[in-house]
């Protein structure tokens, strides 16, 4: 497999353009496939994260999910998670980011509870809207912005290695967000140099 032909699923990929990608994925030889449970989004497949339906087996070289797995129940956390790990190469990798519980209960132990931490595209974030999904977006009746779940540092990374992952590295990051690199039994080590950017 040639650097010109690797595919990536994003999953969850909502109304994301190429430009907010992380940067490994903008280079050029990387395919985008698009997934989300969303029809209005255009999606190029429709589906649950926690099946993936209608992705074979060992088709992806990577996949990108950018804050999906809090919108699943916990108990969906290894049905999505052995999904992801059933549709990667043997030698790919999952790249992972969601809310880090740990960094937002410092802020609603400051009783910062609605105030705005950081703006995001979506408008301004509160810890309410990591918590509970983004309120203004539910409020116009899109529900699937709902949150069920949260993860910190070491329940993120033992969700991963529970999954079956051969190497995982979670690192937190500046928006009170964690960021992961799962990778599976034949993945070179230089897909950690690849990713420096994304995990420093």
């Amino acid at each position: 497999m040639t650097a010109a032909s690797r595919r990536f699923l994003h999953v969850g990929c909502g109304q994301a353009t190429r430009d907010r990608l992380p940067e490994i994925f903008q280079r050029e030889g990387w395919q985008e496939v698009r997934l989300d449970i969303d029809p209005a989004v255009n999606p190029d497949i429709v589906a649950n994260i926690t099946d993936l339906q209608g992705v074979a087996d060992a088709s992806m070289d990577a996949l990108w999910s950018s804050h999906n797995l809090e919108h699943v129940h916990s108990f969906q956390v290894p049905q999505a998670l052995a999904a992801f790990r059933r549709v990667l190469r043997p030698n790919g990798f999952a790249l992972v980011t969601l809310p880090d519980m740990r960094a937002v209960a410092r802020h609603i132990a400051d009783d910062l509870l609605e105030e705005p931490l950081y703006v995001s595209p979506a408008g301004p974030i509160s810890a309410l809207d990591i918590l509970f999904g983004h309120q203004a977006s539910i409020a116009q009746g899109n529900e699937y912005m709902a949150h069920r779940t949260g993860f910190t540092a070491r329940t993120l990374g033992q969700a991963l290695v529970n999954a079956g992952f051969a190497e995982v590295r979670v690192h937190e990051g500046s928006r009170l967000d964690l960021w992961a690199v799962a990778t599976m039994p034949e993945t070179p080590d230089s897909v950690f140099e690849e990713l420096a950017g994304v995990l420093s």
